[in-house]
């Protein structure tokens, strides 16, 4: 069992995302995304349970999310994780709040003990669209990844703790 801790939308602006990840079915075998059950957000750190204990994940939790408000953060391109399989995720603008929160999660557990693409230096921030962009498809994602596409912004009011697979919350807080 692992366990992440992820910043949520629960809100109506993430229907944008929803619909990209609509966009995005055409790519792979399935939606990867919809079949997830979990509702767009961006993963600040994952964890493998022999690496950590939830008691960890749960404090990091407790003082990542004090004093946190709700985050509107703003979307404007569309990025890949060549793979394979390929993957597709809506790429924010720079952010510092969203730069805190990272670093104040990863001041709590030894960034060692993190996933490696999640760890401070190396963690893109990103809102996965797509995890199984087929081969034969690549080329049409990465044009679709191309595509000028307008603005969008998404308010993240959440931040969860979670454990997989399956995903289920550990414990989830609003963020106003």
């Amino acid at each position: 069992m692992g366990f992440a801790i992820s910043l949520r939308s629960d809100h109506p602006s993430a229907n944008s995302i929803r619909a990209l990840w609509r966009d995005v079915e055409q790519f792979e075998e399935r939606s990867s995304m919809a079949l997830l059950g979990y509702p767009p957000h961006i993963t600040l750190a994952i964890y493998d349970g022999d690496a950590v204990q939830e008691v960890e994940v749960r404090n990091a939790l407790d003082q990542a999310s004090q004093d946190l408000q709700a985050l509107t953060l703003t979307f404007d391109a569309i990025g890949t994780f060549d793979g394979p399989p390929m993957v597709l995720w809506a790429s924010p603008r720079a952010s510092t709040i969203l730069q805190d929160l990272h670093d104040a999660i990863h001041a709590v557990i030894d960034p060692v003990c993190c996933g490696f693409y999640y760890r401070p230096g190396v963690w893109k921030p990103h809102c996965t669209l797509g995890t199984a962009v087929r081969g034969d498809r690549r080329n049409a994602a990465l044009a679709f990844a191309n595509e000028v596409r307008n603005a969008f912004d998404v308010t993240f009011d959440a931040l969860d703790c979670i454990h997989f697979p399956p995903i289920a919350s550990l414990e989830l807080r609003k963020l106003l």
